[in-house]
């Protein structure tokens, strides 16, 4: 089954984290002003997770099966540097958009050896909670969707992980029946091979109940900005604390590292399973517009 709603509340939920995520880069913004209940103050623009999953959303709304040559094209074409991206991925989008293949492109990158970076798990959980109920087409189609930046199999690994969450969390929304945290660690762990991002939500299924502070020592908060080091704890915190949105970005914050992804990731898992009324309204409201390109025909 495919649900454009859920997709669309978890593009809701990604595009808040990210935006208020990276408000924690901002000097002077600490993590104590969310906990009286306040937020950052004035508008909250998004980076380039939310562009990225903006353009990945489009692309679904006009073909619901993912195209990697016309993908390609719309990242590569909606790309606007000044939103936050990382090196790696400036040079691969600006030589897909002069027009060398994708295929290469990505396989030249880090020396030849691809991207292992977070960015194809940034943005893919839209895509999962698209696919709610069907988590093999969810893994399919992230794969697919990973493949036209990221040629390494972590980062490829990253994005089926975070799509198989969302889809497996709307599910759950669906039939209104909430999977423990080992449940859906569980169902992603399945869908993965052998590797670190496999390795990392093995871990944080040992992890459930412990601190946020553990949790990053075990398996990182993205600061390095690797499929390996990010996913896992994200995918721990979107488990633990699945019915909860601004308890699972809270978690993103306190936990530092790449928060505006981490936070992202986790509120797009999460937005699935709880829905746009789960986010608060302020923050919706604080969040700069997404793209109308993105959320309507």
């Amino acid at each position: 089954m495919t649900d454009f709603a859920l997709c669309h509340d978890s593009l809701d939920g990604l595009s808040v984290g990210d935006a208020l995520g990276a408000q924690f880069f901002v000097p002077g913004t600490t993590f104590e002003d969310l906990l009286d209940g306040s937020a950052p103050a004035g508008s909250w623009p998004w980076t380039d997770d939310t562009e990225m999953a903006c353009a990945l959303v489009g692309e679904l709304r006009r073909h619901p099966t993912i195209d990697q040559d016309r993908l390609a094209r719309a990242f590569a074409e909606r790309f606007e540097p000044y939103r936050g991206y990382g090196g790696g991925a400036v040079v691969i989008l600006r030589r897909i958009r002069a027009g060398e293949p994708w295929r290469e492109v990505t396989r030249d990158a880090f020396g030849g050896q691809g991207s292992m970076g977070n960015g194809a798990a940034m943005r893919v959980a839209p895509l999962g909670a698209l696919h709610a109920g069907d988590s093999r087409t969810a893994a399919l189609e992230a794969m697919r969707s990973a493949e036209v930046t990221h040629a390494h199999p972590e980062g490829i690994l990253g994005a089926v992980a975070v799509a198989v969450a969302a889809a497996e969390a709307g599910w759950a929304r669906l039939v209104r029946n909430r999977p423990t945290p080992a449940e859906l660690l569980g169902a992603v762990h399945g869908y993965l091979i052998d590797g670190g991002v496999r390795d990392g939500v093995r871990r944080a299924r040992r992890l459930l109940g412990v601190s946020v502070t553990e949790a990053v020592y075990e398996l990182g908060n993205g600061a390095q900005v690797l499929a390996q080091d990010t996913v896992p704890f994200a995918l721990w915190v979107a488990a633990t604390r699945l019915d909860d949105y601004p308890a699972a970005v809270r978690a993103c914050i306190e936990a530092g590292g790449d928060v505006d992804t981490t936070a992202a990731i986790v509120g797009g898992i999460v937005a699935a399973y709880t829905g746009r009324d789960g986010i608060p309204p302020a923050w919706l409201e604080q969040r700069e517009p997404l793209a109308a390109w993105a959320v309507s025909d």
